[in-house]
C-alpha cells in the first residue's frame, strides 16, 4: 500500500493547491473583462455562430457573481494560511483535530470529573447498591458498552451476557473492573489439524454430556479420554472451566458462541478468538469504577 505521508506528498499537495488558486485568479482576470461593443459600434461576439445569424455575445459575467467568486478565493487563501490544508504545513494557528479533541476532553473532565470522582473511593460492593452511582454507571454503559453487549447487557453471539452471573475471568467486582480497564484476549485454538473429524465429533458428544444435553453415550465414551488429553488442561477435568485462562465452564449449558452441536463442532475444529479492548486510556479510573459497580449489580439482580 502506498505511503502518502512522506515529505514529497506534502510538497506536492502544497504546490498543486497554490498553483490551482493562482491559475483561477489569472483565468478570471484574463477572461472576465470582455467588451460588449467593438470599435465600429457593433456588439462584440466570441465568433460562434449557429443557424446563420445566431451569435454568442462576448458579455462579461455579472459583477455580483464575480465578486462572490473573488470572496471565495480570498477566504480560501486566508483559511489555508490559518489552518491545515497545504500538505505538511499546519497553519499559523497550530490547530489540529487532535488538539481540539484534547481540549474538549480536558474541558469535559473539568466539568464532569467531580461527578465521577465522588464515587471513586467507595467500595465496589457498596457502590453496587447506590442508586445515584448506578444511574451514572448505566449512562456510561449505554455510551461505551451497549454496542457489543446490548442495551440490556444480555450480549449476543460472541459477546458475553453480563446478567447471567457466568464469568469467563471471574465475577467479583475487582475482576470486572480489571477487565474494563485492561481488556481481555481469549483464544481457543482450533484442533482440526491435530485430531480427526471423528475425534472432534466424539469430544463434542462428551462436552454435551457435561451439561446433560442430548448426546450419544457411545460417542461420548470415546470422546472422554480425548477431552482429558487435549481439553482438560484449560476447561478442567469436569468441564467447569478456569478463570485464569478465561476458559468457559462447559457444564453450565451457557454458550458464548452458540449451543447447537454444529456450533460446538465448529468451535473445536476452528477455535475462537475473542478480544475485549482495554478502556483505561480513555475512560480513566473513576468511570471504570462506576462501570464495574453497575455491571456487577446487573448479575446480582
Amino acid at each position: 500500500m502506498a505511503d502518502f505521508t512522506g515529505p514529497f506528498w506534502g510538497i506536492f499537495i502544497m504546490v498543486t493547491t497554490i498553483a490551482s488558486i493562482v491559475a483561477l485568479i489569472i483565468l478570471f482576470v484574463r477572461y472576465t473583462g470582455g467588451k460588449t461593443t467593438r470599435a465600429d459600434g457593433e456588439p462584440d461576439t466570441t465568433g460562434h455562430v449557429w443557424d446563420v445569424d445566431l451569435r454568442e455575445y462576448n458579455n462579461p459575467m455579472p459583477r455580483w457573481w464575480l465578486n462572490l467568486f473573488y470572496i471565495t478565493l480570498i477566504f480560501s487563501i486566508i483559511y489555508l494560511v490559518l489552518y491545515p490544508g497545504l500538505g505538511a504545513f499546519g497553519g499559523i494557528l497550530g490547530w489540529s483535530q487532535i488538539s481540539q479533541y484534547e481540549a474538549e476532553m480536558q474541558a469535559a473532565e473539568q466539568n464532569y470529573g467531580p461527578l465521577f470522582n465522588q464515587f471513586l473511593n467507595e467500595d465496589l460492593e457498596t457502590l453496587a447498591g447506590n442508586p445515584a452511582a448506578l444511574e451514572v454507571g448505566k449512562r456510561l454503559f449505554s455510551n461505551y458498552c451497549s454496542t457489543c453487549h446490548g442495551s440490556d447487557a444480555r450480549g449476543a453471539r460472541g459477546f458475553p451476557n453480563l446478567r447471567d452471573n457466568d464469568w469467563l475471568y471471574g465475577g467479583d467486582p475487582e475482576a470486572i473492573k480489571t477487565t474494563i480497564l485492561k481488556g481481555r484476549e481469549g483464544l481457543m485454538p482450533g484442533w482440526q489439524d491435530i485430531i480427526s473429524d471423528q475425534d472432534i465429533d466424539d469430544v463434542t458428544h462428551h462436552v454435551l454430556s457435561l451439561s446433560d444435553r442430548l448426546f450419544d453415550p457411545v460417542a461420548a465414551g470415546r470422546g472422554g479420554p480425548i477431552y482429558q488429553s487435549y481439553c482438560a488442561v484449560c476447561h478442567a477435568e469436569d468441564g467447569t472451566g478456569n478463570p485464569l485462562f478465561g476458559a468457559p465452564n462447559l457444564a453450565d449449558d451457557i454458550w458464548l458462541h452458540g449451543a447447537s452441536k454444529h456450533r460446538i463442532v465448529e468451535g473445536i475444529a476452528n477455535g475462537f478468538e475473542n478480544v475485549m479492548p482495554p478502556h483505561e486510556e480513555f475512560l480513566g479510573e473513576a468511570k471504570a469504577h462506576l462501570l464495574a459497580a453497575y455491571v456487577y449489580s446487573l448479575s446480582r439482580n
